[in-house]
């Protein structure tokens, strides 16, 4: 992976209809030393990057799509995304995380787009 990224982050990412935000909520290493990386992605797309940029800028939660994803770097590489910006995460956005691994759960290797219903 060519950028540094790190819980927090929002990055916005591309769709045909829209641009969307998803956020790192945690990185974390498998047994095998791979990276898991946990994220949320938010309900609203956006026509451009400066409005989704704006809706960040709010400091409002935005509304969820999806609280909580866990994936291998493999299918977090198949969704370009860049980097906005970095802000603190809130003990609200990590508990479908927490879930997720009190209960052992299982990480994914599609796409986020794919886990969203988008192809």
């Amino acid at each position: 992976m060519t950028h540094a990224f790190a819980p927090g982050d929002n990055l916005v990412f591309q769709l045909e209809s829209g641009f969307g935000i998803m956020r790192i909520l945690a990185i974390e290493e498998d047994a095998n030393g791979e990276a898991i990386w946990h994220l949320s992605v938010a309900e609203d797309f956006y026509p451009d990057v400066e409005t989704a940029e704006a809706a960040l800028m709010t400091n409002e939660p935005l509304p969820v799509r999806a609280a909580h994803l866990a994936l291998t770097t493999y299918a977090f590489e198949k969704t370009a995304a860049a980097r906005l910006n970095n802000t603190r995460l809130r003990d609200d956005e990590l508990e479908a995380y927490q879930l997720w691994r009190e209960r052992g759960g299982e990480v994914s290797n599609r796409s986020v787009l794919m886990m969203l219903g988008f192809r």
